[in-house]
């Protein structure tokens, strides 16, 4: 073995444990970076041909690994848009200039324009819901926009639907046909009547009177009306006639609509939609007139409040009167070999060479983990475990270091015979 020989493989030993030292301080000074991967050198040897007699040191390579695919502990915020994944997957983000990246870091917030980003300056990217509910595309980002929680918006939606269930008194004496409220005289009589509040295209309230009516045994009338056009003091007469009218037929044997009985009635709404009140469920028993149900659909003009995000990654933004509304579906992504994938600044990871072909999809489908909204991924760092690290490569690097010391030495030797 040459003297030379011996030298570099002391150096290269030093080399070796000055990377393992690195990537020892990375992982001590991101031990409390949200999300972040530890890195591992691993060695092996460099053996160089030998003949008989002589014997030719090689060296050893060190290369960097990271441990992207081993999960940090779970921490629980007080942030609904604090994100963690519990299993396997990354969440999709982008930078500046929209280019995609994955990631584990999901301490996001909104921005000034309601997107989430992390601390990194990472923009979570997902699906909307405005085309209706979303869908995949699984061997690309093609589709995906920031996540938007913006809380600047209004929004009202107006009356498409009702159900109205009630027991009609099959006991009711009958109203003559020329008091019918469908009529809409002064003299107008009915059996009973109830109301119910819809919205119109502008989320104002619209109160309608329903009027049930018997004509006719195990017959009633049912009637709508506007009640901004009532009489003072009397409703009747309305300034206009009935929104709505029907018939209702009951099977005198069970109390049941018939099967040609008015079932389903359409209300054009003032300033509305044309609504659907299903009555489908009505009875006539011998008993007072009760209200099982009475509800629709639609809304009075209300801000988002806050935001929900589900174990399935469904974004829901709630309204000041209380309604849930989905509007973005987070995206996840994840490949055949984690450890593979290139990490980047920013705690953000690219597709390698060796780490196979990014697929994405939705969080509890597949082999995808469910999100859990209010907390964070720690680091996987052990700060014992990297202790015991920097003690081993600082002997170790001491040890080569008088491998090449030693080298020098018997330089000195060689170069003194001369003298």
């Amino acid at each position: 073995m040459s003297l030379s020989g011996m030298m570099r493989t002391g150096a290269s030993g030093m080399n070796a444990q000055a990377s393992r030292l690195g990537t020892v301080a990375d992982n001590i000074a991101n031990a409390n970076t949200t999300g972040y991967k530890k890195a591992s050198t691993e060695f092996s040897s460099l053996v160089l041909s030998s003949s008989a007699g002589a014997y030719n040191s090689g060296g050893v390579n060190a290369e960097v690994r990271y441990g992207i695919s081993q999960r940090g502990p779970l921490e629980f915020t007080s942030s609904s848009t604090d994100l963690a994944i519990n299993g396997s997957g990354f969440f999709i983000v982008s930078d500046a200039a929209d280019v995609p990246y994955l990631t584990r870091a999901g301490s996001f917030v909104p921005d000034a324009e309601g997107n989430l980003v992390n601390t990194a300056g990472f923009t979570l990217l997902g699906y909307d819901y405005q085309s209706g509910i979303p869908a995949p595309v699984v061997n690309g980002f093609d589709g995906l926009v920031p996540v938007n929680v913006s809380a600047g918006s209004l929004t009202a939606e107006a009356s498409s639907n009702g159900v109205f269930t009630a027991n009609l008194n099959a006991s009711e004496a009958a109203v003559a046909a020329a008091d019918l409220p469908s009529g809409n005289t002064a003299t107008a009589d009915y059996s009973h009547k109830s109301s119910l509040v819809v919205y119109d295209n502008l989320g104002g309230e619209v109160l309608l009177d329903f009027y049930y009516t018997k004509s006719a045994n195990d017959t009633w009338e049912v009637a709508v009306f506007d009640r901004a056009d009532a009489a003072p003091n009397s409703s009747f007469p309305y300034a206009s006639g009935p929104l709505a009218t029907g018939t209702l037929d009951f099977d005198p044997t069970n109390g049941l609509l018939t099967s040609t009985s008015t079932s389903t009635l359409t209300v054009n709404v003032p300033n509305g939609n044309a609504m659907t009140i299903d009555l489908a469920e009505m009875s006539q028993l011998d008993y007072p007139f009760s209200v099982q149900s009475a509800t629709v659909d639609g809304s009075v003009p209300s801000t988002v409040v806050r935001v929900e995000i589900s174990e399935d990654g469904i974004v829901y933004a709630q309204y000041e009167n209380g309604t849930l509304e989905p509007i973005y579906r987070i995206a996840m992504a994840d490949v055949p070999s984690p450890d593979q994938l290139r990490p980047l600044e920013g705690n953000v990871y690219a597709q390698g060479q060796d780490s196979g072909v990014i697929r994405t999809g939705f969080a509890g489908s597949s082999n995808f983990g469910a999100i859990v909204s209010g907390a964070l991924e720690s680091s996987n760092v052990d700060i014992a475990e990297e202790l015991t690290n920097m003690i081993e490569s600082q002997r170790s690097y001491t040890a080569n270091s008088k491998v090449f010391q030693t080298g020098s030495d018997l330089m000195d030797v060689l170069v003194n015979l001369k003298r």
